[in-house]
């Protein structure tokens, strides 16, 4: 069981978790490394609950559960920092600062993770620009963006550390059905590519359609295949 666990990116066995009013309990969900995992629900099923849990944002009541090796049942406030490490989060709203350039919003993650070397900072964060084909956007400020060109720079960031799992939060749920198409297409392109999981939650069943994986439902406080 032990080994199995070092295969998997999630791993939450008889899980409770509350936040607000949203109720989760019995959750059971294992996800392996390299996966991509589609979350599906109606608005305050608690899916943001659930993939908040994940990042330590909010805390798991029982059970066991395990994200990218981290233990959040027992995770100290230091680790917290240590398992964002590994995880690149996407969220509907941009987010970006739009008092820095493109380039100083993804140095920004590098550097909060303690990485100095200026050469370094530059190589990832050019790959990370051309991965989502926006490397000439590089010293342009957010605000001269398009929505779809803000959210390719939203996943550049989230992948700019080369993370172990991206938690995606309806990262379409703003775009028009073209732009949406063109996110997703680079989320299997970066889970194919790189090795990355990706759990996405979404409302868009066109998408899921379009792009099959596999797919779990928040409903009535549970976890379903």
């Amino acid at each position: 069981m032990e080994n199995s666990k070092k295969q998997q990116s999630v791993y939450l066995k008889n899980v409770c978790i509350a936040y607000d009013k949203n109720v989760l309990t019995d959750v059971n969900l294992q996800i392996d490394k390299g996966e991509f995992v589609y979350l599906i629900g109606k608005t305050g099923a608690g899916k943001s609950t659930l993939l908040r849990s994940l990042y330590a944002d909010v805390s798991v009541g029982s059970g066991e559960a395990i994200v990218c090796g981290f233990n959040l049942k027992d995770i100290s406030k230091k680790n917290i920092p240590l398992l964002r490490r590994k995880l690149g989060i996407v969220f509907q709203d941009i987010q970006l600062l739009n008092d820095r350039t493109v380039f100083d919003n993804l140095a920004f993650v590098l550097k909060a993770i303690g990485i100095r070397d200026k050469s370094i900072i530059k190589e990832k964060v050019i790959n990370a620009l051309k991965e989502v084909a926006l490397e000439y956007k590089a010293d342009v400020y957010p605000y001269t963006l398009s929505e779809g060109e803000s959210q390719r720079i939203v996943l550049a960031r989230a992948i700019v550390a080369d993370p172990e799992l991206i938690i995606a939060d309806e990262p379409t749920g703003n775009l028009d059905p073209i732009t949406s198409e063109e996110i997703v297409k680079l989320l299997f392109k970066i889970n194919k590519d790189k090795g990355t999981t990706i759990l996405m939650a979404t409302h868009d069943y066109l998408i899921i359609n379009d792009f099959r994986s596999r797919v779990i439902s928040c409903e009535d406080g549970k976890i379903i295949e």
